[in-house]
C-alpha cells in the first residue's frame, strides 16, 4: 500500500479575485485552473493542490520559503508576525539538522492566517 500523501488544502475565500491576487503575489505564480462557478480557483504548491473556495472553512496554512524577509517585504500589508526563530533543528525529524526555523505570520485578504517558514543554516 501506498503512504498517505496530502493532495489538495483548502482556504476560505470571501472575494475570490482578491484572493487569487494575494496568492498569486504570495506563491509567485498564477494560479492553475479557475472554476466560478462554483468559486474555486487552484494553484500548485509543490505538488500539492491549494484550493481557495467559497464554500470552504478558513484554515492555518504554512508554506515553506527560500527568503522570509524578501516575502515579508513584498507583502508588507498583510503582516502580523515578524520573522523570528521558532527552534533549532539538532536533528531531521521536524526540518534539516543544524537550522535554525525562522517563521512569520501574514493575514490573507480573507482573514486566514498564513505561516511562512525558512530554515537557515546556524
Amino acid at each position: 500500500m501506498d503512504p498517505v500523501q496530502i493532495v489538495q488544502v483548502a482556504q476560505h475565500a470571501d472575494d475570490l479575485d482578491r484572493a487569487t491576487a494575494f496568492y498569486t503575489e504570495l506563491l509567485g505564480a498564477a494560479p492553475v485552473a479557475t472554476y466560478d462557478p462554483p468559486g474555486l480557483v487552484f494553484f500548485d504548491v509543490g505538488g500539492v493542490r491549494l484550493m481557495l473556495s467559497t464554500g470552504s472553512e478558513r484554515a492555518t496554512i504554512y508554506l515553506r520559503v527560500d527568503d522570509i524577509d524578501a516575502a515579508v517585504a513584498r507583502l508588507r500589508d498583510h503582516v502580523e508576525s515578524e520573522p523570528h526563530v521558532i527552534f533549532g533543528h539538532d536533528d531531521d525529524a521536524l526540518g534539516p539538522a543544524g537550522t535554525d526555523e525562522w517563521q512569520a505570520f501574514l493575514r490573507d485578504t480573507e482573514g486566514n492566517l498564513v505561516g511562512l517558514v525558512e530554515h537557515r543554516a546556524r
